[in-house]
């Protein structure tokens, strides 16, 4: 009996993640604990090892978006790769009999929270002769594009056409019995017959990719089962078009005499952990009551205290005093003074945490990742800046966990680092808030009658008003500021 290997838990917030890359291909034997392949979750990168040794069987491709629980692959016992084919045999070989039967093929059940597929396209034409295993169309949802092929050899008759929006269940197609010879075909010679449908076929990722860059098939050779043209094949081709494109501009720019800039244009598939992002900010704008509250804050108490003790400060601890210290002991201090802006809604209850979990966002080469400094509220000033320096340190090599990515209370974001004077930040889900800093530019302000040059940081609180009040949010942002624009106050905790 095969082994069935399922997407694991992989963090208390993460419901799915995508297939990034098989390692291994469908059919190849494996031994235990041997690397199968890698999923992307919207915050890191892991991989799946074999739970035994035997036949990997891929349920999932490269691209697809698995839910936690979902099958991954199988892995049958044994050490024969023919097997399969050898089983296949019968199934081929009674079609004769069935001359007359009509198979109905239906939309198959896609995962657990997909109630309806589009039909992408037809690989075959109505009245077409089909072979069993082959493939007929493709079909998208809104996680994944997978592939249905012919449960039995015979004549296809299309039901469904291509754009149309199928729900779970719904008829596809019909089969229609064939004659003997053409159902003799395929088993006089099952392999030989994939082989050749393989070949030169694509998959759905790299037909798309293929599509984009205006390159055909046919020009592209696949290394994958059966010459088969995988993702990596589509983008290895692109690359040498890419290469040898230059060398008809010359030509072509000789024509046109008065065109004087370029006109290309490229196209970049999303990454994973992009298009996963993109789908949980947007998630957060729908389903949250969210607004923005603004302040501003004098920096030259907290940058002349800098100035005077970076150095002592460097030399005792080892790491550079920053201001991310400075806005962490101050948040904290403020949602122990609002526990409403350090909670979140789940389901019909609120859940209040009285400790302070910061999570701090960090740009990442993949993307904005957001680890976490867990009980910041008991931290030292030089224990924050050596917590935020490792943290940003493995972000940037690509190695944090999901344990060092799950949990935050509450998000610090600093946007002033790329020179953003002011913004609007997105809550960071389940969090009910998170505080954006921006950049330090010295502005005219009035102190005590008198128009001074001051260094000026303007701060923003985005906040889920389901749970917080208009005056928990002003309040709290006045809180912060009053810390720092006062840092005694932060030694003394008042």
């Amino acid at each position: 009996m095969a082994l069935e290997i399922k997407v694991p838990v992989v963090g208390e917030s993460i419901s799915e993640v995508t297939v990034a890359r098989w390692n291994k291909k469908d059919g190849d034997f494996v031994n235990a604990d041997e690397l199968l392949c890698e999923l992307e979750s919207d915050k890191a990168t892991f991989e799946l090892n074999a739970e035994a040794a035997g036949i990997l069987r891929i349920k999932a491709n490269e691209g697809d978006s698995v839910a936690i629980g979902g099958l991954l692959c199988e892995i049958e016992p044994g050490g024969q790769t023919e097997t399969k084919p050898k089983e296949a045999a019968p199934a081929v070989s009674s079609a004769p009999s069935s001359g007359d039967a009509v198979i109905e093929m239906k939309v198959p059940t896609v995962g657990e929270s997909i109630s309806e597929v589009t039909l992408a396209r037809w690989f075959k034409n109505n009245g077409e002769s089909v072979s069993a295993e082959e493939v007929l169309c493709e079909l998208e949802s809104d996680k994944a594009t997978f592939e249905l092929t012919a449960e039995a050899s015979g004549t296809l008759e299309i039901i469904a056409q291509e754009g149309s929006v199928l729900p779970i269940g719904a008829a596809i197609c019909k089969i229609t019995g064939a004659t003997g010879t053409t159902a003799a075909k395929p088993a006089s010679a099952p392999v030989s017959g994939n082989a050749d449908y393989a070949k030169g076929h694509t998959s759905p990722a790299a037909g798309k990719i293929l599509a984009e860059k205006g390159i055909s098939p046919a020009a592209v050779e696949g290394t994958g089962k059966d010459g088969r043209i995988t993702k990596e094949d589509a983008l290895k081709a692109e690359a040498a078009k890419k290469e040898t494109a230059p060398a008809a501009k010359p030509a072509e720019a000789v024509k046109p005499a008065a065109q004087t800039g370029s006109r290309n244009q490229r196209r970049e598939r999303m990454t994973s952990l992009r298009k996963t992002v993109s789908r949980r900010l947007v998630a957060v704008k729908n389903e949250t009551a969210m607004l923005t509250t603004f302040n501003e804050v004098d920096m030259k108490p907290i940058m002349d205290l800098r100035a005077k003790y970076k150095d002592q400060f460097k030399d005792k601890y080892q790491v550079g005093l920053g201001f991310m210290s400075f806005f962490t002991k101050a948040c904290c201090l403020a949602l122990q003074e609002f526990p409403a802006v350090n909670a979140y809604i789940e389901g019909d209850e609120i859940v209040f945490n009285d400790f302070c979990d910061i999570s701090i966002a960090v740009s990442a080469p993949k993307g904005l990742v957001v680890p976490v400094i867990r009980n910041a509220e008991k931290m030292s000033f030089d224990q924050i800046e050596k917590e935020v320096v490792r943290l940003a340190g493995r972000a940037r090599e690509n190695k944090l966990t999901i344990d060092e990515m799950t949990g935050g209370t509450f998000t610090i974001t600093n946007g002033g680092i790329f020179g953003s004077m002011l913004s609007t930040p997105i809550i960071n889900a389940p969090q009910s808030a998170i505080l954006g800093m921006h950049n330090i530019v010295e502005r005219p302000v009035a102190i005590n009658g008198q128009v001074v040059i001051r260094p000026i940081m303007y701060v923003a609180l985005s906040y889920d008003h389901r749970i917080i009040d208009g005056r928990e949010s002003v309040g709290f942002l006045v809180r912060v500021k009053q810390l720092l624009e006062d840092p005694s106050r932060l030694l003394l905790g008042i």
